[in-house]
């Protein structure tokens, strides 16, 4: 389980997460498919190249901040061997198991229960500190939206991890510019985002979110004594051309026709 994937198979490998992830949306006929489909590229990247999984309890934690992208989680621990396939026929579903917000007693890989957003990445942080303090060389990661990046527990983070020094935590920004009710901007902007978190002492890095190649050098690149922060440049519905920057697939339930035109594109 520990090899790590040529980015040319990442490429692949989103390709079949992104698929999952219409069959999950279309068979629970939930909402939240233009969130899940944004970050498709930053867990291929993480499960599939950075994180340490082998001894499974010593592995690296990643935390699924936003919460309401679920789905792209639990196709991402499928396709890494982590769950069993069969699990995402239940997602969202009478007697299934898999819960449209995540719960961490539900399945394999699901570390934090979340959906109150903010939340996933504090949590996060206070699991960095755990293992720092008892000098593992463990890693949490944290992956949350940028509409998420408004709430005030965020804010509260990310002014107390360089006190800290939690150089073993890393945070990943979805910033795909659509929130639930429109544009960042428009409701609470956070602009600029790269210098307010370098001006809290953060080590930044931006990336294309939908390049595996520049994903993995961010999240390779080592950052001695401070926490780091990936903006990660992304469409919400990315690689459903009729979905994509569209703000309904934020509440949009999968019909019949929307997956088969859906599935044709991703083939």
């Amino acid at each position: 389980m520990g090899e790590r994937r040529p980015t040319t198979d990442l490429s692949c490998i989103s390709r079949e997460i992104r698929r999952d992830i219409i069959e999950m949306a279309h068979r629970s006929k939930s909402p939240h498919v233009g969130s899940a489909l944004s970050c498709v590229e930053i867990l291929a990247a993480l499960y599939f190249d950075r994180l340490r999984l082998d001894v499974w309890e010593e592995r690296d934690i990643f935390i699924m901040s936003k919460a309401h992208a679920a789905m792209a989680l639990y196709a991402t621990l499928a396709a890494r061997g982590i769950i069993g396939r069969e699990l995402l026929a239940g997602y969202c579903r009478n007697d299934g198991e898999l819960p449209a917000h995540l719960d961490r007693f539900s399945a394999r890989g699901v570390e934090a229960s979340a959906g109150s957003l903010g939340h996933g990445f504090t949590m996060g942080l206070g699991m960095a500190y755990g293992l720092k303090k008892r000098g593992t060389g463990r890693r949490v990661y944290a992956l949350m939206g940028d509409g998420e990046s408004q709430e005030g527990s965020v804010w509260e983070g990310a002014l107390f991890a360089p006190r800290l020094g939690l150089d073993n935590f890393t945070a990943i920004m979805d910033y795909n510019n659509l929130q639930g009710y429109g544009r960042p901007r428009e409701i609470c902007g956070f602009e600029p985002v790269r210098a307010k978190w370098e001006a809290f002492g953060w080590h930044v890095q931006e990336a294309d979110g939908h390049d595996p190649r520049a994903l993995c050098a961010a999240l390779r690149e080592e950052t001695p004594g401070k926490p780091r922060i990936i903006i990660a440049r992304t469409i919400k519905g990315k690689g459903v051309s009729f979905m994509e920057d569209e703000l309904v697939w934020h509440y949009y339930i999968v019909t019949d026709e929307h997956k088969e035109k859906a599935l044709g594109e991703l083939r």
